[in-house]
């Protein structure tokens, strides 16, 4: 099983951890990653955007000149496609844009990202992060610390108000419970923070 140091909030080396094969140390799927972050990124969309057809567009029931006789070409309407102020051809209409990706895709995606920043030396695991207020300064120290004080995801085991609203004044840092981790959220972030708590929740909800 791959090791990886473990530090405390000062950034001291307390020892080391063994992390779960499946989860650090798999075959990298490339194209699973891309499926899942497309499909995370498709579901973001609002799909509110919208543009009117010929037959919406307000006017044009007159026909502008005769059909015969002036040498131009014939027209119908003055809100045709051609025309200054005309409608959309196949104009884009409200839709739902999401789509579903296989349970069994997700998984990989996941595993190849995690295996990634370990791979990549961007994987930090600390023992624990306890703050006993909400504060900012304290969060940033941490991360300095770790050296993780650029762009950091910070993991932790169970929903704790005083590391999210410590953390997320933070810019380019975000906070998240173990089980609601995700891909795209992953591949954002140079430094994926984890507590080992977090890495137990981890192997727990995804293998």
């Amino acid at each position: 099983m791959p090791k990886i140091a473990v530090l405390n909030q000062k950034g001291e080396n307390v020892g080391e951890v063994e992390l779960n094969e499946v989860l650090f140390d798999t075959n990298i799927s490339e194209q699973s990653v891309y499926e899942v972050v497309k499909s995370q990124l498709a579901n973001k969309r609002q799909g509110t955007q919208s543009a009117k057809t010929r037959t919406e567009v307000r006017g044009g029931g007159k026909k502008p000149f005769r059909q015969k006789g002036t040498g131009r070409a014939r027209q119908g309407s003055i809100r045709s496609p051609h025309y200054r102020g005309g409608g959309v051809v196949f104009a884009p209409k409200p839709r739902d844009y999401s789509y579903k990706v296989s349970k069994s895709v997700r998984r990989k995606a996941l595993y190849s990202v995690l295996t990634s920043k370990f791979k990549e030396n961007e994987l930090i695991v600390v023992d624990s992060l306890n703050f006993d207020n909400y504060s900012t300064k304290e969060a940033k120290n941490v991360l300095t610390n770790i050296k993780a004080d650029k762009k950091a995801y910070i993991v932790y085991d169970d929903k704790n108000d005083k590391l999210y609203r410590s953390f997320r004044n933070i810019k380019f840092v975000e906070s998240s419970v173990a089980n609601l981790i995700n891909v795209y959220d992953i591949l954002r972030f140079k430094s994926l923070v984890i507590t080992k708590d977090a890495l137990n929740k981890l192997e727990e909800v995804f293998i």
